[in-house]
């Protein structure tokens, strides 16, 4: 156990074993901690100044004498430079930090999850700093999230090392934090099942479902009905469980996967699990369990606590696998969820876990690279998420991995489209249906689609936009994919608003709205769409799609959807939050980004 930790979540205050501890003075030395803290890379003091003394008569004089307070509660070496760094003493720690730099694998001991509690820097206020304030407030929304998805993994990790009861205690927190989190809801009902506490584990469902039902108009989401009533096949009583049969198994579901077969599919895994199960092979039990789990995300859309758990008893059941294609497979996956769920700092985790796992692997370490390069391109991380993706194509290109390739190229294309690289998104985005059609990989195909028309929408040219945006929402919907479909009907909507159709456009939006998607990227840029879709008709629904949009993108690390939040805000006469768009668009290098900005008079 640390000594000495620096508390930034809730009340702030520095705590040492067995002593009292001195303390900043001053809720500007709290803010400049909090700031630096949260700043890897560093910050700049003019920078630092402007945002926490902006009405000063001296703002870098001010900010000098708030560092002298720090370094004398924390050291005489601990800030410096310029740009500023916050370098702790030995055996110091901080709490914000431990909940960022966590391991990807259940926190214990000092970075127990339910040692973070409360907001970042709870009970203090800084009107007189709008552009902190904003910054405060999108950085309150990112822990809370962090904290709170690191509650479910380790309640998920405890159920999975056998330690129902924690797992009941960490899931029950999480829950506090957001009730309506199916998933927790999930975690704590399957750890109530496993201690054998049935009428508990239905009573606490039969919650859930009241909740639902009262406040969203919802019944019991899957997830909890799974878990409550979680039965898969079970294998035949004579049929002996040895590696030849499980291995057995697992080739016919690969084969009936490939044939479009999943639930046929599905079924010969769960079996294969089962058997696995009963042998004392614990790597085939691992084995068995990923490839499980893989097939739910990939081939039947599987997100949730379900799909979660089954990778956390891949882990335990593998051990400490040091180098290992199975690892390696788990904790990308996990990693792959984190992105999706909009956890970037817990997927970051995850994949460093997984590329220390996939030495010597070249397919595993693609597949991983193509994950931060999602994740980079989600916050807004551009350049890093275009060598991502190159070292990802390059290498499935190597081990003549057609659709991962399809994947990177899909991936690589978003980016410049994000970015109006046009004729570079249209490249990639061809290859990769080229690639689509090669593999048969139908499934995959309405997210390429959909951004394909979205280049030609951008160019003005609506017929060819039309074509493929309405195979991209007809291939979704019959697949019932609800990432797809949010994509595709952004697309739709801005389809009909270059086409003079309000009504369509509302129409679009609307269904959108209406999917739920596990990808929160797709569900962000279509608040993003409708935001600016309401402001231009003057809705009154203008204000409500921009704090949906503010909250989620701040929540999930999406940098360039915060700025258009923000964006958003200014227009609708929030004048701070004009403020804080120069600053917080400064690190992000997107000349498209910077354009819109401009014609909105906001840099």
């Amino acid at each position: 156990m640390a000594d000495t930790w620096v508390r930034l979540l809730g009340p702030p205050r520095i705590e040492s074993a067995g002593t009292d501890s001195r303390q900043p003075r001053g809720r500007k030395a709290w803010a400049v901690l909090a700031y630096l803290a949260l700043q890897p890379d560093g910050a700049g003091r003019a920078r630092t100044a402007s945002v926490l003394f902006p009405d000063a008569e001296d703002p870098l004089g001010a900010l000098r004498w708030n560092l002298s307070e720090l370094r004398r509660t924390l050291g005489a070496d601990s800030i410096s430079g310029d740009p500023l760094r916050l370098v702790l003493p030995p055996q110091w720690l901080c709490d914000v930090l431990a909940v960022l730099d966590a391991p990807g694998k259940s926190p214990g001991g000092e970075f127990d999850p339910r040692r973070f509690d409360g907001q970042l820097l709870e009970g203090l206020a800084f009107a007189d700093c709008p552009v902190f304030e904003s910054w405060l407030e999108d950085q309150r929304h990112r822990l809370e999230n962090c904290v709170q998805t690191l509650l479910y993994e380790a309640s998920l990790a405890a159920l999975a090392a056998g330690g129902a009861d924690d797992a009941v205690d960490l899931a029950t927190r999480a829950l506090r934090t957001d009730p309506f989190n199916a998933d927790c809801h999930a975690v704590l009902v399957r750890a109530l099942v496993s201690l054998g506490e049935y009428r508990r584990a239905r009573e606490q469902a039969d919650k859930c479902r009241d909740l639902y039902r009262r406040e969203l108009g919802l019944g019991l989401p899957v997830e909890v009905r799974r878990a409550l009533f979680a039965a898969g096949p079970a294998a035949e009583p004579e049929l002996p469980a040895s590696v030849a049969t499980v291995r057995s198994y697992l080739d016919a579901a690969a084969a009936s996967l490939s044939a479009g077969s999943v639930d046929r599919g599905l079924d010969q895994l769960r079996l294969a699990v089962e058997l696995a199960q009963r042998t004392d092979d614990s790597h085939l039990l691992a084995e068995s369990l990923v490839t499980l789990s893989g097939a739910l995300i990939h081939q039947a859309g599987g997100r949730g606590a379900e799909v979660a758990d089954l990778l956390h008893r891949a882990l335990q059941s593998e051990g400490q696998p040091g180098i290992s294609r199975v690892a390696a497979a788990a904790y990308r996956e996990l990693g792959y969820l984190s992105v999706q769920r909009g956890v970037p700092d817990r997927a970051a985790g995850w994949l460093d876990q997984a590329a220390k796992a996939a030495d010597g692997f070249a397919d595993e370490q693609s597949r991983i690279l193509a994950i931060r390069g999602m994740a980079a391109s989600d916050t807004a991380n551009y350049e890093e998420a275009l060598a991502a993706l190159a070292e990802s194509g390059r290498l499935a290109a190597a081990a003549g991995s057609r659709r991962q390739l399809a994947f990177s190229e899909a991936l690589t294309g978003r980016v410049h489209l994000l970015r109006e690289d046009l004729d570079l998104a249209a490249g990639a985005l061809d290859r990769s249906l080229d690639l689509i059609a090669a593999e048969h990989w139908t499934a995959f195909e309405p997210f390429v689609a959909g951004l394909r028309g979205e280049t030609y929408l951008a160019v003005g040219r609506l017929d060819e936009a039309a074509a493929f945006i309405d195979r991209s929402w007809v291939m979704a919907d019959l697949a019932g994919d609800h990432c797809y479909m949010a994509l595709a009907a952004g697309a739709k909507a801005s389809l009909s608003v270059a086409r003079g159709d309000p009504a369509a456009t509302e129409a679009w939006l609307k269904r959108g709205l209406a999917t739920s998607p596990w990808y929160l990227w797709y569900t962000a840029r279509l608040l993003d769409t409708a935001s600016e879709v309401a402001i231009a008709a003057g809705s009154t629904r203008a204000e409500d799609y921009v704090g949906r949009l503010g909250t989620m993108a701040s929540r999930s690390g999406l940098r360039e959807l915060v700025v258009r939040a923000h964006s958003h805000r200014a227009v609708l006469g929030d004048a701070a939050a004009g403020e804080a768009i120069p600053w917080l668009a400064k690190d992000i290098d997107n000349p498209a980004l910077d354009a819109y900005l401009a014609r909105r008079g906001q840099l």
